[in-house]
């Protein structure tokens, strides 16, 4: 009785992760790139900073990354959905190959300046533009439609772990070897999932006449294109408003995390380094958590419970904390929950988007998510230098007031502002919930593809083309 039962335990487990070889392949390419362009951002930022010694240095070189993502995400996704969803894969790594192989030459040839670094950055992270609506339009016609969630949780757990051990491998390479070798590492990274794009075996649906004649339109037009596909559907609206006001309230506080911690330790860098590595582990964790457990049912109800979990763990929690294992624990439960709140997120569109827009419509979402980014980066500074940190040092306003809460001394005046960001993306989940355009969208807006379709290329059956 045992062995037949263990059997076809075995068997169902085995069926969970059926036809997904190419989209091993890619994962697997994917993660060698994500580690090497950890690396040589590791690199870079050490650069930077031996150059001048200024912090500032360091933050535009991390705002050149970010903000060429965010503007040319929705370009980037209309020129995705020109392209086969292997081709827009190759344009991502090939860019970024170019952009690196360039500061390499200028390296090597012994005269590097910080402007160029700079320049760089900003090239791979147009690259990187196109890389998630391409990688996220991929996946439909790579797994089948019950399998999305385990793969947006393996590309969750792959970020995740390239966070960790990139800089690990940075720091050594650094005092190893120097900049040179990281350079190389990347340029490698780039040519490995290059290679794994180019034997993977895509399933392209077919593209009718009207999809033709829709890439003939300006690509002004389709750069928009995703943002209205957005706003025509309610529940993807909403879904997309409660991302951004999480994301903004979210970064609010995450941005100050780690001057908090330096302030609250007398800038010992190993606590530092410990909550970075229960970010990334954590994260790490919960995309192999939605791998094993294929995701939620109702995913945007456990979307907005997630973001509401990440808001008391990472934020109320971590302001709350008084030493380095209350900030871990806090981090690592909050890291947690993201894959599992990205994963359904990207889900939802990848079944309920028409195939043929999804590159538009990801890119949308990119630029939609990430634009409170540096928003609250710019907020977030002057709050806690000129008004929440003034106030622990005077012990007065809403930082006496909340006293028994975070604490006093150095750091409390930021843990204020957490606490603060956190109690907004409770808000803001909650808000999420209560609109049943968001709650129920599994139901109001059906899935283009039945969940135990065995046919990878998402809404293609048979003879059936794309409309």
């Amino acid at each position: 009785m045992t062995e037949p039962v263990a059997k076809r335990s075995s068997a169902r487990r085995a069926a969970r992760f059926a036809g997904m070889g190419s989209f091993w392949l890619i994962w697997a390419g994917h993660v060698v790139s994500l580690v090497g362009n950890s690396v040589l951002r590791f690199g870079l930022i050490v650069q930077a900073w031996t150059e001048e010694g200024r912090a500032t240095d360091v933050v535009v070189l991390s705002l050149c990354a970010l903000v060429p993502q965010i503007v040319l995400s929705p370009t980037a996704g209309a020129l995705v959905d020109r392209m086969r969803r292997r081709t827009a894969l190759q344009v991502a790594d090939v860019g970024g190959l170019l952009a690196v192989g360039l500061l390499g030459a200028v390296y090597f040839s012994g005269g590097m300046d910080l402007w160029q670094v700079y320049l760089t950055v900003a090239l791979v992270g147009a690259a990187a533009a196109f890389q998630y609506p391409a990688l996220s339009a991929a996946v439909p016609v790579l797994v089948r439609a019950d399998q999305l969630q385990r793969a947006n949780g393996l590309l969750a757990s792959a970020k995740n772990t390239a966070e960790v051990g990139g800089p690990a491998l940075g720091g050594l390479m650094v005092a190893l070897s120097g900049l040179g070798a990281i350079l190389w590492i990347d340029l490698v990274s780039f040519v490995i999932a290059l290679a794994t794009v180019q034997l993977a075996r895509f399933r392209e649906p077919v593209r009718d006449g009207a999809a033709a004649s829709e890439s003939r339109k300006r690509l002004s037009a389709d750069s928009v294109e995703g943002l209205r596909e957005l706003w025509r559907r309610p529940g993807l609206r909403d879904l997309v408003a409660v991302d951004f006001l999480a994301n903004l309230v979210m970064v609010l506080g995450f941005a100050v995390v780690q001057p908090m911690v330096l302030a609250r330790t007398d800038n010992d860098v190993t606590v530092l380094a410990a909550v970075n590595i229960s970010i990334g582990l954590g994260g790490a964790a919960g995309g192999l958590l939605l791998v094993v457990w294929g995701g939620p049912r109702n995913r945007t109800r456990a979307m907005m419970l997630g973001i509401a979990g990440m808001c008391l763990s990472s934020q109320m929690g971590m302001s709350a904390a008084t030493g380095a294992v209350g900030w871990c624990v806090a981090l690592f439960v909050g890291a947690l929950l993201m894959p599992i709140v990205n994963g359904a997120m990207q889900s939802v569109i990848q079944t309920k988007v028409p195939h043929q827009v999804q590159g538009r419509v990801f890119g949308a979402v990119m630029f939609a998510s990430q634009l409170s980014v540096p928003v609250a980066m710019a907020v977030s500074g002057p709050l806690s230098d000129h008004v929440f940190e003034p106030q622990a040092a005077a012990d007065n306003g809403l930082v006496h007031l909340l006293g028994p809460v975070v604490g006093d001394g150095p750091g409390s005046g930021m843990a204020v502002l957490l606490l603060i960001a956190g109690v907004c993306g409770l808000g803001a989940a909650l808000w999420g919930l209560s609109r049943r355009s968001v709650r129920e969208i599994d139901t109001l807006l059906p899935d283009l593809v039945a969940p135990d379709s065995p046919d990878p290329s998402s809404v293609l059956d048979g003879n059936e083309r794309l409309t």
